[in-house]
This record gives structure tokens, C-alpha cells and sequence, in this order.
């Protein structure tokens, strides 16, 4: 049995998220449409860039959730998951997923969306043990922080590593599926790195150290690099 980590946007979803999220802020007349849509597409350029400040971002993508209701952001969230995610959602991911799970494998998520908005993504696919950036929430009220540090390049290692400590699993024949170059930290600690419809970035990395590279929106899921 391994432990086969997955990336969330772009990855095992046919796109980002965060951004969507955002965007559904923006459509829903909740937010500023003409300063946030800007910021978010700034944000999201960035990250593909490589060159993302994290903290920076956070702050602006958590203030949303400080400035609203609990009772109302679930209902929002709720539409969001419906609407824009569920379409988006990939059957040659959950057939992934399906085959680390027949095989005994756990399977974790660790993503750099915060988790109000990534838990219930993940939960579709069926997937129990998440890690993400989460956001502060006091009192039945979200504050705007981070609690703790963001799950994010470097971040997720650590994340990951506090969440190895606290449970049974090892990183022994370990899985991690990734499309972006943001996560080779991740990446090159795992024994099986695998991109899945890498950037152009991971791509050249993947390519040069001979690591698999699949596609996750085609009908059927590559299983070459599964090892029997």
C-alpha cells in the first residue's frame, strides 16, 4: 500500500478553483466586478508565471469570506460546486483514483486553495484526507487569515510533513500527480512524480528526468507507471 497524493486544480479538475471561484464572486454581483476581476486574473497569471506571492493573494482571496455569513457563503459555495465545478469534474481522474483505492493505496489531496472551497470538490471524488490552505475561522466567522502557513510550493512539504507525523503513512512508494511547475518541491520528494497535463515548465522538467507524463482529459487514464 502507497500513498498516492494528487494535485487539485487543473489536475484532477479541467480547470483552476480558486480562479472559478472568483469568477463566481464577480458573476454573482458579491464582489467588485471591474477591481476583482482584474486582481484575480493578476493573481492567476502569476501563479502559471511562477512568481506568485502567496500571502499576498491569500489576503486578497480570503476577504470575501471574512465579509459575509457562514449561512451565506455555504449557500454561495453550494451553487458554485453545482454550476461550474461539477461540469468540470474528470472521468479519467476519479478511474485514477478508483485504481490507487483498489490497490489499498491512501489518497490525499494538497492543494493551495484554501479549503472552504476545495473540501467539497474533493469529497466528490470520494477522497477523505485533504490538505490545503485553511482559512481562519473564529466564532462561526471567517477572519481573512491564514491559519497557519500556506499550503503552497514549499508550504505543502511542510504541511505534508506535519500531516505524516500525526498519522500511520510513510512517503514509501509514494504517488504525487501534478500539472504545474509550482509543485516540483512535492514533486521530486515522492518515488513516483507523475505530470499530468503538465505546463510547459513541468513539462521540460518531466521530460528531462524521465518522469511519466499522462492526460487525465482523455476517455480512458494512461496506467502505465502503475507498478504491479
Amino acid at each position: 500500500m502507497s500513498l498516492a497524493i494528487f494535485d487539485l486544480d487543473n489536475t484532477l479538475i479541467a480547470d483552476d478553483s480558486d480562479y472559478l471561484w472568483g469568477q463566481f464572486l464577480v458573476d454573482q454581483g458579491i464582489v467588485d466586478k471591474a477591481y476583482y476581476e482584474a486582481a484575480n486574473l493578476k493573481f492567476y497569471k502569476q501563479y502559471k508565471e511562477g512568481n506568485l506571492d502567496i500571502n499576498e493573494f491569500l489576503s486578497f482571496s480570503l476577504k470575501p469570506l471574512a465579509d459575509h455569513k457562514l449561512s451565506d457563503l455555504h449557500l454561495w459555495r453550494e451553487q458554485f460546486i453545482t454550476d461550474i465545478i461539477t461540469p468540470i469534474l474528470l472521468h479519467p481522474a476519479q478511474e485514477l483514483i478508483n485504481k490507487h483505492r483498489a490497490k489499498g493505496d491512501t489518497l490525499l489531496v494538497i492543494t493551495a486553495t484554501n479549503r472552504f472551497v476545495t473540501a467539497p470538490i474533493v469529497q466528490l471524488y470520494g477522497i477523505e484526507n485533504l490538505i490545503a490552505s485553511t482559512p481562519e475561522l473564529i466564532n462561526d466567522q471567517y477572519t481573512g487569515n491564514v491559519d497557519g502557513i500556506p499550503c503552497f510550493q514549499g508550504g505543502k512539504v511542510k504541511l505534508l510533513e506535519e500531516w505524516l507525523k500525526a498519522s500511520t503513512e510513510t512517503m514509501q512508494d509514494s504517488y504525487f500527480y501534478s500539472d504545474s511547475h509550482n509543485d516540483l518541491p512535492l514533486l521530486k520528494l515522492v518515488d513516483h512524480p507523475v505530470a499530468v497535463d503538465p505546463d510547459e515548465k513541468l513539462t521540460a522538467f518531466a521530460t528531462e528526468n524521465n518522469w511519466p507524463i499522462i492526460s487525465l482529459r482523455q476517455e480512458s487514464c494512461p496506467t502505465e507507471h502503475f507498478h504491479k
